[in-house]
């Protein structure tokens, strides 16, 4: 048996052959290595946990003495029929009105506030009820801003409209509450800042920075108020007292 070895010219083209067929295959191979995006390790950043918080409630109080005082006046008549009673009513108003403004009172501090007209029954032996006449009457505010006339107002309105007039009370308030509710709003914020300064101390912290701040609707309690007076009574002796405002706020500050 003959073995018949390859020439040294075709050993030669084959090792050629295969060398260029394995750059091919490295040059394929490359651009694909090239695009794929390198990975980077990112560091998990460490979160901080959330400060602590105190939350109080502040209440502030201011008063001042009035100086306004709000008359609710008015006059009533009691007629056969409805025009005779609504002309009564209107001839009260009249003096009443006229009074006022001798007293000083200018037309803007006078406001009518109720005008009204209703049938008067009454109740025969058989329990029916039959329309036996009307009544008719009118309600004023006035605002007396001398409130040491007030008194002296009130009298003159009594005897200008005599049994038909009405006094159905007294209010004294400011004119302006606007200085009294600062000065409340501020002992109110006070009031919450030494609560949250405490609290952090208590709690072995310091008081860092006021994060929110909210203020709830401030009133004026106490406002003096007078009941309903006899017509014949010749003059009435007043007390104004104080005017308070309470303003309340709530605050959040930081525990450092």
């Amino acid at each position: 048996m003959t073995i018949r070895r390859p020439s040294a010219a075709r050993t030669a083209r084959l090792l050629a052959a295969t060398a260029v067929l394995g750059g091919l295959l490295v040059g394929t191979a490359a651009p694909a290595l090239a695009a794929a995006p390198a990975r980077t390790a990112v560091p998990v950043a460490a979160q901080e946990p959330a400060p602590a918080t105190v939350t109080v409630t502040g209440q502030g109080r201011a008063s001042s003495a009035p100086d306004l005082a709000i008359l609710s006046v008015g006059v009533e008549a009691t007629r056969k029929t409805a025009k005779e009673a609504m002309a009564a009513q209107g001839t009260g108003a009249e003096a009443l009105l006229d009074v006022l403004h001798r007293q000083g009172i200018p037309d803007r501090d006078i406001r009518t506030d109720s005008l009204s007209l209703s049938p008067v029954y009454t109740q025969n032996a058989a329990g029916e009820s039959k329309v036996t006449g009307y009544q008719a009457g009118q309600s004023f505010s006035v605002k007396v801003r001398d409130i040491d006339k007030t008194g002296q107002v009130v009298g003159a309105v009594n005897d200008a409209t005599g049994d038909s007039g009405r006094i159905n009370g007294v209010v004294f308030d400011v004119a302006d509450p606007s200085a009294l509710r600062v000065r409340a709003r501020e002992a109110a914020y006070q009031d919450a800042y030494d609560k949250a300064a405490q609290h952090a101390r208590l709690s072995g912290h310091r008081l860092g920075r006021l994060v929110s701040l909210s203020e709830g609707e401030s009133v004026r309690p106490g406002a003096g108020a007078m009941p309903g007076i006899a017509a014949d009574e010749p003059s009435v002796p007043l007390a104004p007292g104080e005017i308070e405002e309470q303003v309340t706020v709530s605050a959040v500050f930081e525990l450092v």
